[in-house]
């Protein structure tokens, strides 16, 4: 009997084949993409009014003629060629330059139902030409149709227009040129007219959903024909620079591991771990009751981050920055100097001011454009404001693995109820590297503040609880008697 060798080409397993992409542009959207949208290839992007089809597009345009060297066409059918620019520029993109440079043009297709009559045959053959005279005036790589359903109201046979559709979609395909087609979402499908049964190489849907008072906008890629891609539903916001769109995905515990010891900037704290502080790149949780002195450690920590040249971030959801600051001059640690100097940046925000995966989406945007090496939340117990607590919990885990991806050393202020070892309400130690609780103990004479640590990954710790002050000079751990 014969046997096939497994190196026989009959068995051998074909090499994966990666299609070509197109860069987006959009911070984000290109890692859940697998490098972009497909090139070459229709795009569908489907969504509400108001939930940013027209940025999105609109950035894919600008990205591509200004890092590209790919020249596009924008081919409206709802927006005036100067109401786009006007409202183009609210991003930063300069529409009128690119025109300019023969890197961008802008037709404007109008159609008013009432100017629509329908005589004998019909086709779209005036817009493959106007399309065709764009694309060569600046040699386009890339198109945008936007909205493109907006025909489908001026034109009252819908099968006969669905048939030139299908037939112009297949022209651009024909000539390699990148499109992206927005869409009105539907009541029962993702497009009001079954736009996606055609325009099907990809499709990413857009949601801009109100929830208890408070709006958040979602991505989620629905298909991507050739390649993988995230199937999740993704926060994403739109600032000064477009949108940016923030994976949530795990990051599969993956994320480098360092044996650079940092200060807390407490020398007793650092006495009682080791005599070297926190490892680099940790997750630290500091819980306690209020006045127990969690954010005077946070102020210690970023006072000596600052002091060793380094760039820190306070995400404060309770306290005014200057409040911080006037506050915590009183324990000798003056931070409005480092804010001077640039080295500390402290943004304040209410958690209800938006939705938990917009303030996920903000914190990520902030911290990639400042590059910071410490972050503290102060606290992250105040998330329970913006939603329930399995979903303040599932922020703090993506967070946590954001920042750790980041090689950031992270601190989590934690407002405990009691002295309940576990929050009632955010139960989030396990996910931390190190979890310190702080107590106030009713004495004789005056309280007694103590501090206990819990668990402290890859280091020995005491397990007593100690005694500490917070005085004019700073926070001083002061011994290691046992309370009874």
């Amino acid at each position: 009997m014969s046997t096939i060798a497994l190196s026989d080409p009959v068995v051998r397993q074909a090499e994966p084949q990666t299609l070509p992409k197109a860069p987006s542009g959009v911070a984000g959207l290109d890692e859940l993409t697998g490098g972009g949208l497909p090139k070459g290839r229709p795009t569908l992007v489907c969504g509400g009014p108001g939930c940013g089809k027209t940025m999105l597009a609109t950035g894919f345009l600008v990205h591509g003629a200004v890092h590209q060297n790919e020249p596009g066409v924008f081919m409206s059918f709802d927006e005036s060629a100067e109401d786009l620019r006007v409202n183009s520029g609210s991003l930063g993109y300069d529409l009128a330059d690119l025109e300019e440079r023969n890197l961008l043009a802008i037709d404007y297709v109008h159609l008013d139902r009432n100017d629509v009559e329908e005589s004998g045959e019909f086709d779209l053959e005036g817009l493959f030409i106007r399309i065709d005279l764009a694309a060569r005036k600046v040699g386009a790589k890339r198109v945008v149709l936007d909205t493109v359903d907006t025909i489908f109201s001026g034109l009252p046979n819908e099968a006969i227009l669905r048939s030139e559709l299908r037939r112009l979609f297949r022209w651009l395909k024909d000539r390699g040129l990148s499109t992206v087609i927005t869409a009105e979402r539907g009541k029962n499908a993702f497009t009001r007219h079954g736009i996606e049964e055609y325009v099907s190489d990809c499709v990413i849907l857009l949601d801009h959903r109100v929830h208890g008072e408070v709006s958040t906008r979602r991505l989620r890629v629905v298909k991507y024909r050739g390649s993988t891609h995230g199937t999740n539903e993704y926060p994403f916001i739109i600032g000064t620079g477009g949108i940016s769109v923030l994976p949530v995905t795990s990051l599969g515990l993956l994320h480098e591991v360092f044996e650079e010891r940092i200060p807390s900037g407490v020398p007793g704290l650092d006495t009682l771990l080791e005599g070297k502080g926190y490892y680099k790149g940790s997750s630290i949780l500091v819980s306690g009751g209020p006045g127990s002195g969690k954010t005077s450690f946070a102020a210690h920590f970023v006072n000596a981050a600052c002091l060793r040249g380094e760039n820190c971030l306070i995400f404060g959801f309770e306290e005014a920055p200057k409040q911080l600051i006037r506050n915590m001059r009183s324990i000798g640690i003056n931070l409005g100097k480092w804010v001077d100097q640039g080295s500390l940046n402290c943004i304040a925000a209410r958690p209800t001011d938006h939705g938990l995966e917009t303030h996920l989406a903000e914190i990520h945007h902030t911290i990639q454009n400042y590059q910071p090496t410490v972050v503290v939340v102060d606290p992250i117990s105040a998330l329970l404001g913006g939603g329930t607590p399995d979903q303040a919990r599932h922020l703090t885990l993506r967070l946590v693995d954001h920042l750790k991806s980041a090689g950031i050393t992270a601190m989590f202020v934690n407002l405990q109820p009691g002295h309940a070892h576990l929050g009632a309400n955010l139960s989030i130690s396990s996910l931390m590297d190190i979890w310190m609780i702080l107590r106030v103990f009713p004495n004789e004479e005056k309280n007694q503040r103590r501090i206990e640590i819990v668990k402290s990954r890859g280091m020995s710790h005491p397990l007593a609880s100690h005694l500490f002050e917070i005085t004019s000079e700073g926070t001083r751990v002061k011994s290691a008697e046992r309370v009874s």
